[in-house]
């Protein structure tokens, strides 16, 4: 194993199991170079080993997969251990039941695999390599993930062609490693959604707002329910199980609307209750009556993926909040979300503060949101919180 050497003071991150190392921090590589990928063994200034991670050419050089621990082997065994790991927290969580066969099985850094999502569909394993070395164990994984007891995956879907490093020139092709399509029916809470892993968003499904779209329901009653960027309609589903009297589901895409329409097909057929726009959201909300709508659902795709993008990303959440806060009736409750791991939760909070603000409207905060327990946030590595939300009471 190749050894990468920190400079001076570097160390202090990784000593607080931080699993990032970053260009900047190395002092010495060997002067052979370091194949992108390769595990590599790194050591303090005074040649005391830290851990080991993968190796990637970019701002973050290298993903640590073990700290210390030299007798810790990174083989297949490892990662066999490391997603067993995530499948019995899974399991502890209650995510595995009759009326519930999806969820994230690995978050990243999350489940200590960094550079790896796995969402679980039923009997299919939807994967994402972020990193390099992950795109190179794919097949390993594949197979691991079709011998864990339990956990039921006979298909494995490789889905990677956006979400690698550009600059690798992987050409990564999206296909399955395992098994082929057996259906694109998944079931969350007892509700059943189509999820195209094919073409669609992420891995086909935003699994990560399961919890919030619950608590929605538990709102719904009796209510109209504007689903603002709907995209698979998983907000706009939940409202009709909790007896919504109205819901409109809008998104700008025409492909999201027919997928929306198709998922409540499978749950309310021809339920008059329910009608999707494919409409632009500030458009809709800008000619919408007032108090047309007494529960709102902002849910938009990421504003800021970068740092440099975050102030015209606050502004974009400011502008979006207080359009829909002059809006709702009196009465209403608004759910905004930001999925911006660039936007803070106190970044949020003040956009939605300086919009209520601008509306003059009485605002109070019912509850705060964050991803849900599939989506574990390594307590040393903040920076996977990435899910904000907040459940406001707009008098």
């Amino acid at each position: 194993m190749k050894e990468i050497k920190l400079k001076k003071g570097k160390e202090e991150s990784l000593g607080r199991f931080h699993p990032w190392v970053f260009s900047g921090a190395i002092a010495t590589v060997p002067s052979e170079g370091i194949e992108e990928g390769e595990v590599v063994k790194v050591v303090g200034h005074d040649g005391r080993e830290l851990g080991a991670g993968d190796w990637q050419i970019g701002s973050i050089a290298v993903r640590m997969l073990r700290f210390a621990s030299p007798e810790t082997e990174i083989n297949e065994e490892f990662f066999r251990h490391r997603l067993e790991d995530a499948y019995n927290l899974r399991q502890s969580l209650g995510l595995l039941r009759d009326d519930n066969d999806s969820y994230r099985l690995v978050h990243g850094e999350g489940d200590f695999l960094p550079g790896l999502v796995i969402d679980i569909y039923g009997e299919t394993a939807v994967m994402q390599a972020h990193s390099v070395a992950m795109h190179y164990r794919r097949e390993m994984l594949a197979d691991l993930l079709t011998q864990i007891t339990g956990l039921g995956v006979k298909n494995v879907y490789y889905k990677s062609e956006t979400t690698l490093p550009f600059k690798a020139r992987l050409d990564p092709q999206n296909d399955y490693l395992k098994g082929a399509m057996t259906g694109d029916v998944a079931l969350e809470n007892g509700l059943r959604f189509h999820v195209d892993w094919l073409k669609g968003q992420k891995t086909g499904f935003f699994l990560d707002q399961r919890d919030n779209r619950s608590l929605l329901e538990k709102y719904s009653r009796g209510r109209s329910v504007l689903n603002m960027f709907c995209y698979t309609g998983g907000f706009s589903v939940y409202a009709m199980r909790g007896g919504a009297k109205r819901v409109v589901s809008v998104d700008s895409s025409a492909k999201a609307i027919a997928l929306t329409d198709n998922n409540m097909e499978l749950n309310f057929p021809r339920d008059p209750r329910h009608e999707a726009v494919a409409e632009d959201a500030f458009r809709y909300l800008d000619t919408m009556r007032d108090g047309e709508f007494d529960l709102i659902v902002l849910d938009p795709p990421a504003f800021a993926k970068h740092r440099s993008a975050i102030p015209n990303a606050l502004r974009g959440y400011q502008k979006l909040n207080a359009a829909a806060m002059r809006k709702i009736a009196p009465g209403g409750v608004l759910f905004t979300f930001s999925c911006s791991q660039a936007i803070s939760a106190r970044d949020l909070r003040l956009a939605v503060f300086s919009a209520a603000a601008s509306t003059g409207r009485k605002v109070r905060i019912l509850h705060q949101m964050t991803q849900p327990a599939d989506h574990p946030v390594s307590i040393y590595h903040p920076e996977g919180e990435y899910l904000k939300g907040l459940i406001l009471a707009i008098d």
